[in-house]
């Protein structure tokens, strides 16, 4: 995900040129596309507005941005490319690159800018957001609706991000519109969201074969990490149907798993002795035994068949290590999730863009846009099934693969170079989506990728046998 890093650069190295890849007039009409740009600015909105000026800031952590400041940087980012850059409009705050440019600022200095209070931050947004509304209204050009386009997901990257950082601070729950709210308890936790479906433990084979893995040209937008689609040579393997329970994870905790340095990987040992960690990071005992879990500012019991999540890259391969187990690679699981079968057993060289074929995400299929307010069971949402068998291949958790963040063969960067470029070979790739992800933004060729010590994040993982 952009703009959530620490590392700075001078803009000249993150400023490309645009050259339109696929057709951003097949992702959506410009009626569609502003009901987008409307809906992740209102998103951002009821995500901080029940937050106090003092939540908004928060205290000072290396792992999140004061609110304060990314409300200010979701207006900057689409005032920068879709209104300077696409429209030729001088900015609207005369201090705006000054405060808000991710790329200049340096993380560790963003609480003491002189940020505008909430009122102006707020009026700023607005401003910013009408502007684009105007544009896309009278001129659409294709340039335009690109960038409208790509400001709207980082929006709603950040919105995720809002959301666990609401998690990481023990702020409530966020109360959403948009949601079915017949079925919302006390915790706004929507109950017409199947919850329960128990595990599905079990393993399921893919064949070897040659794998494109990637995106294609004809897909109508991509990120330019996901470019382009390469073969991969792949042996058959075995994956886990449905990523690792809590109860799962418990087991590896109380069996010593955190103590046993023969489970962890050399790195992965220093960061937990560093840190002192001994369990996952929002647990702890119950009173007669077993785990409960803390969400957001509630403490409840732990449910067993739920995925577990918020574990970074060391804990995931600790783990599989004492199960005998390892987690998968980036191709294999672009594999389990994407890829169908030939009459004679091998892979064929049709790819599904979701694992359950090309027609985009429902709530039968897949657990995303803040529907079910957290995780849920592994074995539900049978309709989102891979070709192969694995269940919520998109939704519920990001997994973690075993995979460097690296570029693929041929790597040009596009208009936002500082997406993907900075990054590679210090983090690792994550898949899938999870459940904060929007529809608009997932499917099985996203590339998302995160330092491997970041456990705040909405990550969990599947295993693959040895």
């Amino acid at each position: 995900m952009p703009c959530l890093h620490t590392v700075t650069h001078p803009r000249e190295h993150w400023m490309k040129e645009l050259t339109l890849d696929g057709d951003i007039r097949r992702v959506a009409t410009v009626e569609q596309l502003i009901d987008w740009v409307r809906d992740a600015r209102q998103r951002t909105f009821e995500l901080v507005g029940d937050l106090t000026d003092e939540q908004l800031m928060g205290p000072h952590l290396n792992i999140v941005n004061p609110g304060l400041w990314e409300m200010g940087h979701h207006a900057w980012f689409q005032s920068f490319w879709a209104l300077r850059h696409a429209a030729g409009e001088s900015p609207i705050r005369d201090d705006e690159d000054a405060l808000y440019d991710s790329m200049a600022v340096a993380h560790g200095t963003r609480w003491g800018l002189p940020l505008p209070g909430r009122e102006d931050t707020l009026a700023y947004m607005r401003a910013v957001q009408e502007r684009v509304l105007h544009h896309l209204e009278t001129d659409p050009t294709d340039e335009l609706r690109y960038h409208a386009y790509y400001s709207t997901l980082h929006e709603d990257m950040h919105t995720e991000a809002f959301t666990y950082t609401r998690q990481t601070h023990g702020y409530p729950a966020p109360r959403l519109s948009g949601i079915d709210l017949s079925g919302v308890d006390l915790a706004g936790v929507d109950r017409t969201v199947q919850q329960d479906g128990g595990d599905l433990p079990g393993d399921v084979e893919i064949p070897g074969g040659s794998f494109q893995l990637g995106s294609t040209p004809d897909e109508p937008f991509v990120f330019d990490n996901e470019k382009w689609a390469h073969t991969v040579t792949l042996e058959p393997f075995r994956i886990a149907r449905a990523a690792v329970t809590q109860a799962e994870y418990a087991a590896f905790i109380d069996d010593g798993g955190y103590e046993e340095q023969r489970h962890w990987h050399a790195e992965g040992w220093k960061w937990r002795t560093d840190e002192s960690v001994s369990h996952h990071m929002h647990w702890r005992h119950q009173q007669g035994g077993g785990w409960e879990r803390r969400d957001f500012d509630r403490w409840v019991d732990l449910e067993p068949h739920r995925a577990v999540i918020h574990l970074n890259w060391y804990e995931a391969d600790a783990y599989c290590r004492w199960g005998g187990r390892r987690l998968p690679t980036e191709a294999e699981w672009e594999a389990a999730a994407a890829a169908e079968s030939t009459p004679a057993g091998g892979l064929s060289d049709r790819k599904r863009r979701f694992p359950w074929g090309d027609t985009p995400p429902t709530p039968e299929r897949a657990n995303l846009d803040w529907r079910g307010m957290g995780t849920i069971d592994v074995g539900a949402l049978p309709e989102g099934d891979s070709a192969f068998g694995c269940r919520q291949m998109i939704g519920n958790v990001w997994e973690w693969t075993s995979t460097d963040f690296l570029p693929y063969p041929g790597f040009t960067p596009d208009p936002y170079a500082a997406y993907s470029e900075p990054w590679f070979g210090t983090r690792k790739v994550m898949r899938g989506g999870c459940w904060a992800t929007r529809t608009r933004l997932i499917r099985t060729n996203y590339r998302n990728f995160q330092m491997p010590d970041r456990r705040d994040i909405l990550t969990g993982f599947r295993t693959c046998a040895l």
